[in-house]
């Protein structure tokens, strides 16, 4: 009787700690990291990225058509004017009908790619009515990111060390771990002002959001990104930087916007940012 009850009570605890765990999986949910034989683009977590994968395909359907075009081009005329066919070699220098038509086609294949890529350009550019902006600083060798709308603390975000990353967050990769993640609300347009300080550019660069800024010290740059799914998502530094250009990973961490206020709550205490209500209860002087 006695080993039953143990081993109930072994069950339910064992039970407790593997929901205990799952949830804890699940709020620290991996997403945005690239998988072994990748081949293509990751998946598309932003609207952004979506309409960057539509004109890929877009491209890929009219390179194929070119190079198919050419590769015909190059056996008809090994096949059509060989050695054996032609004894006699020709002595034709100029067509102007032929001339005039490998100057139109390409002009109108590239407008025909021009129309879509512009669009695209314009559509990442600026962030249309942005619930709220991130400043993104690259440093020699790491990133902060600034809150100006959530009471203007900021975050300093560090590669971490292996053995602390194989103790603390061991389901992140190598060299993506952080000490502290950007961390945005999902299904929120949110706004990304980069710039960089010190000497040195560094590429802000998150692929599956579809967005790659070039920080430059003493001048803003503008992008924007929309998640719709909670997890941790993942880049690098794509702009070469200096010695320690490789170990400077991007890590943002999506979360309900509850949660996200409630960070915003800690951040801004352990930033000693107090809420105005209190600051003008504080600094008001008395009444008589």
């Amino acid at each position: 009787m006695v080993g039953k009850r143990v081993l109930g009570i072994l069950g339910i605890l064992s039970a407790i700690a593997t929901f205990g765990i799952a949830g804890v999986a699940q709020a620290q949910k991996v997403i945005g990291v690239p998988h072994d034989w990748q081949l293509n683009f990751p998946p598309p977590f932003t609207p952004v990225m979506e309409r960057v994968e539509s004109l890929h395909d877009i491209l890929l359907v009219i390179i194929t058509l070119i190079s198919v075009f050419v590769l015909f081009l190059l056996l008809y005329a090994m096949w059509r004017f060989h050695a054996s066919r032609n004894p006699v070699a020709t002595n034709v220098t100029h067509h102007t009908g032929l001339e005039i038509a490998w100057t139109i086609i390409p002009i109108l294949i590239l407008v025909v790619i021009a129309v879509p890529s512009f669009r695209l350009l314009y559509y990442s550019d600026k962030a249309i009515d942005a619930a709220m902006t991130i400043k993104v600083t690259g440093h020699q060798w790491y990133w902060s990111y600034d809150y100006p709308d959530q009471g203007n603390f900021k975050v300093e975000s560090r590669i971490l060390p292996e053995a602390d990353r194989a103790k603390q967050k061991p389901q992140v990769p190598r060299l993506l771990a952080v000490d502290e993640e950007m961390v945005i609300p999902a299904n929120t347009v949110v706004r990304i002002v980069g710039t960089a300080e010190g000497a040195s550019m560094h590429g802000w660069t998150v692929p599956g959001f579809g967005i790659k800024k070039t920080v430059i010290p003493g001048r803003l740059n503008e992008g924007w990104i929309s998640v719709k799914e909670e997890g941790l998502y993942f880049g690098q530094c794509s702009q070469i930087c200096g010695m320690n250009h490789s170990f400077m990973p991007i890590a943002i961490k999506v979360v309900s916007k509850p949660e996200f206020d409630k960070w915003v709550e800690e951040k801004k205490k352990a930033a000693g940012l107090l809420p105005e209500t209190n600051f003008a209860s504080v600094t008001a002087p008395a009444t008589r």
